[in-house]
């Protein structure tokens, strides 16, 4: 194969005249970061009350739950984008419909909506075994002591079962980030679409997807030092916590 590299490649003025390659991939992998920023925290927000209704003792609460799970577990993510940006705005009233079709940011708020009600259904499933890890005992505990169970769940459950959650949240943090990609089939101008663009514009593939690649992968190295960080000094200070001098307490 006799393949020209050449990287300098970069810094040339790309389709738009204004810009540099280099420039633009750097917007991409901006666009990159806050689709996963703000699906991340769709995906806790509706996760974590998902993971809790699954844990529920009604029935009917860990039903809803058990469905909203399959159904955006089973569905190809790029199905449900494209479903949230052709088909949900058909079925709104014309107004709002021609409303949110006409925005300029759409294909960034669906790509966030759609992977974060997506990663969401992990979540909630990685929720439901952090809580159900936990021995039963603690809540039974806490019911005797005449909390409520919200208050058990609030207090000392989710506490323990957020420290259970970090790992599984790390991954899912690395995927999401992985998974904003699939937004360049709505317009959505991330790093994997700017890289395209720059490949189909100069013929230049190796390049332009090694830089890709580069910024994937310093994007998640970035998320796994700082969850790290987290954790450790979480359980630093779980270790430096005060423990309770019960025999003490007995003998005086």
């Amino acid at each position: 194969m006799n393949y020209q590299w050449n990287w300098r490649v970069f810094y040339d003025i790309s389709g738009d005249g204004t810009s540099t390659y280099a420039h633009n991939l750097f917007a991409g992998a901006g666009w990159t970061l806050a689709t996963a920023l703000l699906s991340t925290l769709i995906a806790l927000l509706v996760g974590v009350s998902i993971g809790l209704l699954r844990a529920s003792p009604h029935r009917l609460k860990r039903g809803l739950a058990w469905a909203y799970v399959e159904i955006f577990r089973d569905i190809p993510l790029l199905v449900q984008m494209f479903i949230w940006y052709f088909v949900v705005p058909e079925l709104l009233p014309a107004s709002l419909g021609n409303g949110i079709k006409s925005l300029a940011s759409g294909p960034f708020l669906t790509v966030s909506i759609a992977l974060g009600l997506y990663a969401a259904a992990r979540v909630g499933e990685q929720t439901r075994s952090a809580i159900t890890a936990l021995p039963k005992g603690q809540l039974m505990a806490g019911i005797a002591l005449g909390l409520s169970r919200g208050q058990v769940l609030r207090l000392i459950v989710m506490p323990q079962a957020l420290r259970l959650l970090i790992p599984p949240l790390t991954s899912e943090m690395v995927n999401i980030v992985k998974n904003t990609s699939v937004g360049m089939t709505l317009g959505l101008m991330e790093l994997t679409a700017r890289a395209r663009e720059m490949q189909e514009a100069t013929f230049h593939t190796f390049e332009a997807f090694a830089a890709a690649t580069v910024g994937y992968l310093l994007i998640n190295l970035c998320i796994i030092t700082t969850i790290r960080a987290v954790d450790a000094r979480l359980l630093s200070v779980k270790e430096r916590a005060p423990r309770p001098q019960v025999g003490l307490g007995l003998l005086a």
